[in-house]
């Protein structure tokens, strides 16, 4: 397998009309959050089977797909990069961490984020919790992209029964301006609250007024219909600044 037949494949199965809904659908118009992605129109489903070909591809071909502008072939790369992590000892874990993190710029949408940052990014953190503080450093980031990289690597440790992290970052990442992260927060304080939900509470006991709605509905889609009308009428109680 060659990475011209990986290419050729994903041309072979693009679809027209998926192409001209998905620039819609990742905000790639101009001052959006996607601004200037091209897309041909695969199928994840698809772009999963063609990853699966080409699990062999080198890190130099690799390393290709992700530097395109196309976002399929980006996507398809960061496949092979997550399963070939998932099968890797524990020096090549280290050699597949390292190559993610020089192409960190390429996670620039947030189903790019969402696929690799936690079996990947925070898995590996979780087994060296002294690169930890990276979290934090992208946390305080200008780029959306890396703050979401964060907050969503921490799903690996809330899956091991650690929350530490994800409610240190979603407390510093309370006030992000931008719904995406609103959304990846809200999503993870649930994941915790999925697990314990007496954890998430006192975060939300603490901090329901100051949350964006967006993100508090997402941290308490899961709670009874009374619960949620409790801390929604804390957030709706809170000061006028």
């Amino acid at each position: 397998m060659s990475l011209e037949t990986l290419l050729d494949e994903l041309a072979r199965a693009a679809d027209p009309e998926k192409a001209a809904f998905l620039p819609r659908f990742f905000k790639t118009g101009p001052g959006e959050y996607g601004e200037g992605d091209v897309f041909l129109g695969v199928t994840v489903p698809e772009q999963r089977r063609i990853a699966r070909r080409h699990k062999d591809l080198s890190l130099e071909q690799v390393g290709q797909l992700l530097r395109s502008e196309v976002h399929e072939h980006r996507f398809t790369g960061f496949i092979i990069l997550v399963a070939r992590f998932g099968r890797a000892d524990e020096a090549g874990r280290g050699r597949l961490f390292e190559f993610c993190r020089e192409h960190l710029s390429r996670l620039n949408n947030w189903d790019l984020v969402d696929t690799v940052a936690p079996p990947l990014i925070g898995a590996y953190l979780l087994e060296h919790p002294e690169l930890k503080p990276l979290l934090y450093d992208w946390a305080r980031s200008r780029v959306l992209w890396e703050r979401r990289i964060a907050i969503m690597s921490t799903l690996a440790f809330i899956r091991a029964g650690d929350f530490t992290d994800t409610l240190k970052l979603a407390g510093m990442l309370l006030h992000d301006p931008h719904d995406l992260m609103h959304k990846a927060v809200g999503w993870m304080l649930r994941e915790v609250g999925n697990r314990d939900r007496t954890v998430e509470e006192t975060f939300l006991d603490r901090h329901a007024w100051e949350m964006p709605r967006t993100m508090l509905r997402y941290a308490i889609e899961k709670f009874s219909p009374a619960r949620r009308e409790h801390y929604l009428k804390i957030r709706s109680s809170r000061p006028v600044a």
